[in-house]
């Protein structure tokens, strides 16, 4: 098959947070840039969230998601990035071509370099009923309420404490959902006080050490029923929707076609490229960022496609080695920041063993 073959300096596959700021440092530096992303939109999650940001300015606290995504989009497109949107990789070859299937039809791309900047995917478990119409990921609940305007369920059971949980249940309940209660095999909240106290406010109870038995229903969900991690009593919700919010898993696909080497840490979401403190990967030439390297929140995402974006430019040829040093340290006191916390103590640990593995 002969498919149509082009050259770039550098593609960045995936325009979230990290994506985007990756094709803004390298482009400034006067890299060939093209951005690639399956959606019709740029901006990777931050399209769906309409929740105002908080830490600081540089990552665009106060603003909603949707805004910063559209910022940096906008920044990416003036200062010369070819993004183009639908446009979805097939496969990222041993000779270090990408198979591209775009509105225009397929074709390959051989770049000289490529950050691997394709986000995460959802987590999910089977259990009785797991299939049923109405059973869907947090995510996928987010992405009706606030891109589509369409709500999943009148009545809904939030499934995960973490940050995703939290905050879909308050945007459910803002967009006129009963969220009748938030369950968690864990024995804490995951997610962070500000997102908890929000649905406390409205009233909304909180399961800890509760897992899911069945949902249940003809053609749809329309109970859940849910015990105790001792085994001991079982109730059931009558609810028309169950959001999963299980957690995140790096979509690493990409970078295992191309061969790079995989490590494992849960703390980080599971199995992901290793990657250095410059975010290379054992692969020339080929970088990865944001939650593809590990899942932790956005700001972390642009800070590191930040770092992919200025060594990828250095190894290029088209940043010197002062300038680039000068910018990575810049990157990583942001970095040693946004990580300083006692939610990020955990994940630092674990870079930092990647980085020495």
């Amino acid at each position: 098959m002969n498919l149509p073959l082009e050259t770039a300096d550098l593609v960045v596959v995936g325009a979230g947070p990290a994506g985007l700021c990756a094709s803004l440092e390298a482009v400034r530096a006067g890299v060939h840039t093209v951005l690639l992303d399956e959606n019709s939109r740029a901006g990777g999650q931050l399209f769906k969230q309409v929740h105002r940001f908080f830490g600081s300015r540089h990552h665009g606290a106060g603003k909603r998601g949707f805004v910063i995504a559209d910022q940096l989009a906008g920044e990416c497109r003036q200062a010369g990035v070819e993004v183009r949107l639908s446009s979805t990789v097939l496969g990222f070859f041993q000779g270090g071509e990408l198979m591209v299937d775009a509105p225009g039809g397929v074709y390959l791309v051989r770049p000289r370099a490529v950050v691997i900047a394709t986000g995460a995917s959802e987590r999910c478990v089977a259990f009785p009923g797991w299939t049923l119409p109405g059973v869907m990921g947090a995510g996928a609940a987010q992405t009706l309420v606030n891109v589509y305007g369409v709500l999943p369920g009148r009545r809904v059971l939030m499934a995960g404490s973490g940050n995703v949980g939290l905050i879909v249940s308050y945007q459910l309940l803002q967009a006129g959902a009963e969220v009748v209660g938030i369950i968690d095999i864990a024995d804490r909240v995951g997610g962070y006080e500000v997102h908890l106290e929000r649905v406390a406010r409205e009233g909304v109870p909180v399961y800890l050490n509760h897992r899911i038995l069945a949902a249940e229903g003809t053609g749809s969900v329309e109970s859940v029923l849910v015990g105790d991690a001792g085994g001991g009593k079982a109730y059931r919700f009558e609810v028309d929707c169950l959001c999963l919010a299980l957690g995140l898993s790096p979509l690493v696909e990409l970078a295992a076609m191309r061969g790079c080497r995989m490590v494992y840490r849960e703390e980080l979401g599971g199995f992901l490229p290793w990657h250095d403190a410059w975010m290379r990967t054992d692969r020339p030439g080929v970088f990865v960022a944001g939650d593809a390297a590990g899942i932790e929140e956005a700001s972390v995402a642009m800070e590191e496609g930040r770092m992919a974006g200025i060594t990828a430019a250095e190894e290029l040829g088209l940043l010197s080695g002062g300038r680039a040093g000068a910018k990575r340290k810049a990157v990583q006191r942001r970095l040693e920041g946004l990580r300083g916390g006692p939610y990020g103590t955990g994940k630092l640990a674990a870079k930092v063993s990647i980085h020495g593995d």
